[in-house]
């Protein structure tokens, strides 16, 4: 399993590149069937539950640590496990969601379910809190680590988002929303993101200067709707991520698409197409006039290099999208102006029931995609030979 360092900064360079043929080769490897604790089944002696018909739990957020060594999953059943990218050995706790990996492998972050609405600071190594981070009143539904220091962001149900730092335990800074809001980070740590939804509005800011107004506001606004419905169905973000170089914005929606915009003046560059939506449970539930959020929001997400994205699909396919060649815009923003609406390059099989969260490893040639179940995803060997040996003769040079 080859690394891909291409995230690891400029002193180090990938062992192997992703390219399209690599992509469209990657397989399932190991599926983990125990992933998600599941219901019981109903006593047919007694009337059923309010929610009988609601399917299967999934696991609804996965997160690798620097190092791809590691990978961590909160579920529907509010535990999480631990997992080896290697070896697969995985251990359980209760009570988490939204897990997220401080720069330490053997720390985390992450939003309760138990009790309140605190954020968590828990050490793996002795499985004892750190610090408990108090403050929103509501369900976190959005957190994530800076990467490049001790800060973390997080947003909530309670319309806030709260700037926090690991050596502390009060919240830093505070923005008020007219909605709830998705955060991120760029990889720098210089911008910081807020979608709000309701809106259609991204805003970014400044971490130094979060209580001035943004220093860009991006309306979300696809043309293209219109020609499905009319008015159009708004466009529910359950997700934003920057590109390695944080030229663009990954959108990650509820529905049947996902956007990039470009980040520097807000231009709606690309529509991503080919999956099917996961705001459902299932595919025999019609979709609602109002979108909603679905139970994961981490349904895509680029790979370290930034030149593919991959998603999940209520079908339970992979999607792969080359965004290598995305359109160039400048100038004022036409909102009447379409996006390039692409295909995906490859369509994988081979997930069990819908893919809910797909994540590329930072280090290693390796995906994880999960959602009643966990699949991690390698390349064909086979089919992967002969490029393999290309990569290492040019790295090892001429006389080789």
């Amino acid at each position: 399993m080859p690394p891909n360092d291409a995230q690891a900064g400029p002193s180090r360079s990938a062992t192997l590149a992703l390219t399209p043929a690599l992509m469209s080769k990657l397989k399932p490897a190991k599926i983990f069937k125990g992933a998600v604790e599941q219901l019981p089944p109903p006593n047919h002696g007694n009337f059923p539950s309010r929610n009988a018909n609601l399917g299967p739990r999934h696991i609804t957020g996965i997160c690798f640590d620097d190092r791809g060594d590691q990978l961590i999953t909160a579920s529907e059943d509010e535990s999480f496990r631990l997992y080896s990218c290697k070896t697969g050995k995985r251990s359980k706790k209760y009570g988490v969601d939204l897990p997220r990996f401080t720069h330490k492998n053997t720390a985390i972050i992450y939003a309760s379910t138990k009790e309140d609405d605190t954020i968590r600071y828990h050490s793996l190594h002795d499985n004892r809190y750190l610090q408990y981070f108090k403050g929103h009143t509501q369900r976190v539904v959005s957190l994530e680590m800076s990467s490049v220091d001790d800060g973390f962001i997080s947003g909530s149900l309670d319309k806030t988002v709260r700037l926090w730092d690991l050596r502390t335990p009060t919240c830093r800074g505070l923005l008020n929303l007219p909605s709830s809001p998705v955060v991120a980070y760029d990889c720098e740590g210089l911008v910081f993101a807020v979608a709000v939804n309701d809106y259609q509005r991204i805003l970014l800011y400044d971490p130094a200067n979060f209580d001035k107004t943004p220093f860009l506001t991006i309306v979300l606004d696809d043309p293209t709707l219109a020609q499905i419905s009319y008015p159009p169905r708004p466009i529910f973000m359950t997700s934003i991520s920057f590109s390695m170089n944080a030229k663009y914005l990954l959108v990650g929606c509820s529905g049947d698409a996902h956007y990039i915009l470009d980040a520097y003046e807000g231009h709606l560059l690309a529509k991503l197409e080919g999956h099917i939506g996961l705001e459902r449970r299932n595919l025999s539930t019609p979709s609602g006039i109002t979108p909603v959020r679905g139970c994961s929001g981490e349904e895509v997400s680029w790979t370290p290099d930034s030149k593919f994205v991959v998603g999940g699909s209520l079908d339970g396919k992979i999607c792969v999208w080359n965004v290598q060649n995305l359109p160039v815009k400048s100038g004022p923003v036409d909102l009447k102006s379409p996006p390039v609406r692409l295909q995906p390059l490859a369509t994988l099989e081979g997930h069990p029931g819908p893919s809910r969260c797909v994540r590329f490893n930072p280090r290693l040639a390796m995906m994880c995609s999960a959602g009643s179940e966990l699949a991690f995803w390698l390349p064909d060997p086979v089919g992967d030979t002969e490029e393999i040996a290309k990569e290492l003769l040019k790295k090892r040079g001429p006389g080789a």
